[in-house]
C-alpha cells in the first residue's frame, strides 16, 4: 500500500469512485454483498466525475438526469459532516494522527479506478505515468478530504502491477461503454439495473463454433453494439 499505509484516506472521501460492471461482480463474489449495499448512481450534469472517462447511464425515472455508477458514501463516524466510502475503515484521531487513519477494507477487490491511483498511461501504452494529485479538491472542506500527505513519485508505484492494472482497466471501460450503450438505448428503472448487469457480465464466455472462423465466437445472447466512440 506504500504511501496509503499512514493516511487518513481523504480520496476515499473526496471523491465518487466510479466503478464498473465487472468491479461490483468481483465485490458480490468476494464479500456476498447485493447491488444495493454498495452500488448508488450519482447525478453528473456537468461530467466532471465521469471527465470523458466513464459513460454516463439513464434511468426512465429520471430520463433528462445523467448519473455515473460510483461506490455508496455513508457518514464517517469520527468527522461530523464528512462521508467516505463505504468500505473505509476508519481509526479514531489521536495526538499522532490528529484527522485519523484510515485503510480500505477490501483493498483485494477493490475497484479498479482505486487500483490506478494516481497513475495514467502515456501515449503509447506502455508506460505508467504518476499523476499530480491536489491538496485539496474542496478548499474549504474539512480537513478530513484533503488528499495525499505528499506527492506521489514513480518509486511509490509498482512497476509490474500498475501497467498491468492500467491495461485491465483500458479493457474494462472499452466494455463497459458498450453496457452503457446497449442500456441507454431503451432505459428502464434503476431498480432493474442490477439484473440487467447480472445477465451482461454472464455472458461473457461463449464456444467457439467448429465451424466458424479462427477467433470469430458463436452466438451471443445480449447484442452488443460497435465500440461506441468517445472523447479522448
Amino acid at each position: 500500500m506504500g504511501l496509503c499505509e499512514s493516511c487518513h484516506a481523504g480520496c476515499c472521501r473526496a471523491f465518487a469512485v466510479p466503478v464498473t460492471g465487472a468491479d461490483i461482480v468481483a465485490i458480490q463474489r468476494k464479500l456476498g454483498l447485493s447491488f444495493e449495499e454498495f452500488v448508488r448512481r450519482v447525478p453528473d450534469p456537468h461530467g466532471r466525475i465521469s471527465n470523458g472517462a466513464v459513460p454516463h447511464f439513464t434511468f426512465d425515472d429520471s430520463p433528462e438526469a445523467h448519473y455515473v455508477i460510483c461506490l455508496k458514501h455513508v457518514a464517517s463516524p469520527f468527522h461530523p459532516r464528512v462521508s467516505k466510502c463505504r468500505f473505509l475503515i476508519e481509526c479514531p484521531p489521536d495526538a499522532e494522527h490528529p484527522i485519523g487513519r484510515a485503510r480500505c477494507g477490501i483493498y483485494a477487490v477493490r475497484p479498479h479506478a482505486c487500483r490506478i491511483f494516481p497513475t495514467k498511461f502515456n501515449a503509447t501504452h506502455d508506460l505508467a505515468l504518476v499523476v499530480d494529485v491536489p491538496e485539496q479538491l474542496r478548499p474549504d472542506a474539512h480537513p478530513a478530504y484533503t488528499l495525499c500527505p505528499r506527492p506521489w513519485e514513480p518509486e511509490d508505484v509498482d512497476p509490474i502491477q500498475a501497467v498491468q492494472d492500467l491495461a485491465v482497466v483500458k479493457y474494462e471501460l472499452a466494455f463497459f461503454w458498450q453496457v452503457a450503450e446497449l442500456w441507454n438505448r431503451s432505459p428502464a428503472s434503476w431498480s432493474a439495473f442490477p439484473r440487467f448487469l447480472e445477465i451482461v457480465y454472464s455472458k461473457r464466455v461463449a464456444r467457439e463454433r467448429p465451424s466458424a472462423p479462427a477467433g470469430e465466437l458463436g452466438p451471443v445472447t445480449v447484442p452488443f453494439p460497435q465500440p461506441v466512440q468517445r472523447r479522448a
